[in-house]
Formats: C-alpha cells, sequence, structure tokens
C-alpha cells in the first residue's frame, strides 16, 4: 500500500471513528442518565433506538447523495454537523432535548461512514482487504478505548463531556480529509433545473416517511407493552399502525423509480442481500452485549464506571488486535472462514453469559467480552469483503448505506431485545435469558456460515 493510500486511509478513519466512539460512550452512560433523568431501563434506551433509526435512515440517503454531489464534500459537511451537534448536547435542558441531539449527531455520523466505506472502495485499488482491516483498526480502536474514557469522563466530570471530546478528532479529521481525500465531482446531468418534486422523488421522500412511521411505531407499541407490563388498546393500535406503514413502505420501494431502499437489488443481487441478513444478525448479538453488559457490570455486580470502562477494553482490544490480520487472512482466503469462525466465537460467548454469576471471577467477564471482540474484528472485515464482492461497483455508494443500515436495524433489534428482557430495571436472571437467546442467534450464523458459498465480484451491469 503506497503513501498516498496510507494518508487517505488515516484522513477517513478519524471521521468514522467518531460513531463506534460515541456509541461505546453511551453504552457506560446508560446507567448514569437512568439515574440523572429517573427512567426505567426502557425508556432510557431511547437514547441507543433513536440515533439508530436516524442512522438507518440517514445511511442510504448520504450514500445516494455521495454518489450525485461527491464524496468528499458529504464526508466534510458531516463533520461539521457532528461538531454542531457535540457543542449543543452538553446543554440540553432536558432528555427530549438530547434525544434531538443525538439525531443530529446519527446524521452526522452518517454522512461519513458509508461515504467513508465508499471512499476506499473507489480510491484504494490494491489489496482492498488489507484497507479494510485499517479502517476497521479505527473503528475497534475507538470501540476499544470508548468505554475507558467514557468512565474516566462520568467519575472526573459528568455525561456531558462525552460530547464534548468530539471536537479534537472532528477537527484533526476535517484538517486531513481536506487535503488527502480526492476531489470527485458527481454526473453533472443528475441535479441541475430540478424541481422541489423532482428532488422529493429523488430522495424518497415518501418512502422514508413510510420507513421512520412504520418503524417508529412499532418500536413504541413493543416498548411500551414491554415497559407498561399490559397490552392496551392504544399500544396496539400504535403497533399495528406501524406495521401497515412498512407493508406501504416495501409496496412503494417496489414501485418507486429512485427507491430510498432498492428492494429490487435484494432479487437481483441475492448475494449482496444475503449478507446484509446476517450482518443484521451479527450486530443483534454483539449490540446486545455491547449495550447491555456496562448495565450488567454497574447495576448486577456493582463495578464503578472506570472498572466498567477498564473492563470493556478487552472487547475493543480484541478487535483492534485482530483486524489487521483478518485482511491478510481474507485476502488469501475469502470472507468464508474468518466468517465461520466468527459464528462460532459468538456462540461460545452467548453460552458463557449463561453461565455467569454475581460471584463469578473477573476472568470469566474478559473471557465472554474477547470472545465477542475476536468476532467484532472477523466480522468487520469479513463482512465488508463480502460486501464488495456481491456488490456492483457503479451503485457502491447504496450498497454501502444499505450494509450500514443492516448494522443500524441490527442495533436497534438489539436494544429492543434488551428492554423486552430486561424491562424496567436490568436482572442477572433477565442477563442469562438474553444469553439463551443470543446463543440460538449464534448457532443460526454457524450453519449460514458453513453453508456459504464464496461468490465471484459483481461486475458493472
Amino acid at each position: 500500500m503506497n503513501a498516498r493510500s496510507r494518508w487517505l486511509l488515516i484522513s477517513v478513519g478519524l471521521g468514522v471513528l467518531l460513531n463506534p466512539l460515541n456509541s461505546s460512550m453511551i453504552a457506560v452512560a446508560i446507567a448514569r442518565l437512568q439515574h440523572v433523568y429517573s427512567l426505567d431501563f426502557t425508556q432510557v434506551s431511547w437514547i441507543i433506538f433513536t440515533f439508530y433509526i436516524a442512522s438507518s435512515i440517514a445511511q442510504p440517503v448520504m450514500g445516494k447523495a455521495s454518489d450525485l454531489f461527491g464524496r468528499k464534500k458529504i464526508f466534510l459537511t458531516g463533520l461539521a454537523v457532528v461538531s454542531v451537534a457535540s457543542l449543543l448536547a452538553p446543554f440540553s435542558p432536558s432528555f427530549g432535548w438530547l434525544i434531538v441531539f443525538r439525531i443530529l449527531q446519527a446524521i452526522g455520523t452518517s454522512m461519513m461512514v458509508a461515504v467513508g466505506m465508499a471512499i476506499v472502495r473507489v480510491h484504494v485499488t490494491e489489496k482492498q482487504a488489507t484497507a479494510l482491516s485499517v479502517l476497521s483498526m479505527f473503528l475497534s480502536g475507538a470501540a476499544a478505548i470508548g468505554p475507558f474514557i467514557g468512565g474516566v469522563l462520568l467519575h472526573w466530570w459528568d455525561w456531558q463531556a462525552i460530547f464534548f471530546v468530539n471536537i479534537p478528532f472532528v477537527v484533526a479529521s476535517f484538517l486531513f480529509a481536506w487535503r488527502n481525500i480526492p476531489d470527485d465531482a458527481p454526473p453533472k446531468s443528475t441535479t441541475q433545473g430540478m424541481s422541489l418534486r423532482e428532488w422529493g422523488e429523488l430522495i424518497d421522500v415518501q418512502g422514508l416517511l413510510f420507513f421512520t412511521v412504520g418503524l417508529v411505531g412499532l418500536l413504541i407499541g413493543l416498548l411500551s407493552a414491554t415497559s407498561s407490563g399490559h397490552v392496551s388498546f392504544g399500544i396496539v393500535i400504535v403497533g399495528l399502525l406501524g406495521l401497515v406503514a412498512l407493508g406501504f413502505f416495501v409496496r412503494h420501494e417496489l414501485k418507486a423509480t429512485s427507491p430510498f431502499i432498492p428492494v429490487r437489488s435484494f432479487a437481483k443481487y441475492p448475494a449482496m442481500t444475503w449478507v446484509n441478513v446476517e450482518f443484521i444478525l451479527v450486530n443483534l448479538l454483539y449490540y446486545s452485549l455491547f449495550f447491555g453488559f456496562p448495565s450488567y457490570l454497574q447495576m448486577v455486580r456493582h463495578n464503578s464506571e472506570v472498572d466498567t470502562g477498564m473492563l470493556m477494553l478487552s472487547l475493543g482490544f480484541c478487535s483492534l488486535v485482530v483486524s489487521p490480520l483478518t485482511g491478510r487472512w481474507i485476502d488469501k482466503a475469502g470472507p468464508r472462514p474468518a466468517l465461520l469462525v466468527s459464528a462460532i466465537l459468538m456462540t461460545i460467548g452467548s453460552v458463557w453469559i449463561v453461565t455467569l454469576e454475581e460471584s463469578s471471577p473477573v476472568i470469566s467477564v474478559c473471557l465472554v467480552l474477547a470472545a465477542f471482540g475476536i468476532s467484532n474484528g472477523l466480522n468487520n472485515v469479513g463482512m465488508q469483503a463480502a460486501l464488495f464482492k456481491s456488490s456492483p461497483k457503479e451503485m457502491i455508494g447504496v450498497a454501502s448505506g444499505l450494509f450500514m443500515t443492516s448494522r443500524y436495524l441490527g442495533t436497534v433489534l438489539s436494544s429492543l431485545l434488551l428492554g423486552i428482557v430486561m424491562g424496567d430495571r436490568l436482572s442477572a436472571e433477565g442477563f442469562r435469558l438474553l444469553g439463551m437467546i443470543l446463543a440460538i442467534v449464534a448457532l443460526t450464523l454457524v450453519f449460514t456460515s458453513w453453508r456459504r458459498r464464496e461468490p465471484e465480484q459483481v461486475e458493472q451491469s
């Protein structure tokens, strides 16, 4: 890999790490926010839900926007949006306003993550799996230090600090990106002279509304039933409206000329579709542990925030160490072996959760985190390599956005699972039940990884 590619990866990496950094710090801060705002576990989970719902909506839009307007412009704009959200969030007058700024933060990070993958795909033409492993090191490194940074900031200051800490990374990424990311002019005839209606059709506003109303309605229905302990007529109506909206969303996307999520591509490229389904399940597993484990450590095992951050380091550290080795492995053997090993490790880790007791030694906790950390390092590179093999090059921006939407849908499902299993307060019994559910999902991935066939690289149609 030449010097130009290395500087490009550093420039992109400093931006994309903002997503896992904020996710990991929030994971440690959930218990504090629950106490500060007097919320139950299900209610405080909305700080996770809203971030990832907004991200799942913004990712395909930003992937499409990058193909139209230029990836560098979208990347730099995303950095500006994140800086505004990070400066305003600490001054939120209520939990509702904090949610608003988290949504803004989600939109900003969405501009960078999917676009960053596309930049690497287009401008790094040799040893792409190795390049992805370098990008994964930024993601894994942020996930590794995020819980520790969050724990230290919460101990010595308060939750506001987890937003201010973004600013140095934003400034550094902006300076590097401005200098090192090449300008790529968008198609000239696509957007000039378009009316407001044509813009709406291009962005697919109707599809966005159906998707948002459907997902939020379904989540409100499920979480309200879980939080209240009973199912009322109003809750049922909200949930059903969400399902109906999602049905209209699928119907609309099949007919739209410029769909928000290209549902028809799922049938045209089945290998790409299966990669996204597996990625949803992978993230359901990983983020159920990622968001559930810090609260388990603080509420059940009564660890301090700093100790929780130190223990969570093993999760990200293992991902960080494994990612570069995985890149070289996949360059030689393809993604299938790495994904199979990852699924087996997640199965072992999930079963291990079921055996944990409040008095279990710290080494048992670290082994669970290490199993999921190594699997995450394998998946970060393996799933992206599988996506690149199964996606046509001319729609890589949209494919990358779809891929990240799958990540966020998996994360939303993980938060929903935690809310249903844990209810108003996380308990040892609920955490063991979570382990049983995760073990079943992980075994499913073992089977699908074993049956996987390596697709040939999809060329332009």
